[in-house]
């Protein structure tokens, strides 16, 4: 699965911050929750309208953002 199937960066929802499928639920919401240790079927139970690859996708999506080179001047 693509996260981009899933994750949508759209200037005019959420300020542009990466949400889940059209939904005013936000990566960084999800991530959070897990953060603070909530149970991911808690989460689901909390927001109905997700899916479990809603959650599984995150991480797919988290870690394209931090793989960029980074240059260093000696």
């Amino acid at each position: 699965m693509k996260y981009e199937d899933r994750i949508m960066l759209e200037p005019e929802q959420c300020g542009g911050r990466p949400c889940i499928r059209r939904y005013r639920i936000r990566i960084k919401d999800v991530l959070d929750m897990l953060a603070a240790d909530v149970p991911e079927t808690e989460i689901l139970e909390d927001y109905d309208f997700l899916q479990p690859e809603d959650i599984s996708v995150r991480l797919e999506f988290v870690g394209g953002q931090v793989n960029y080179p980074v240059l260093i001047n000696d």
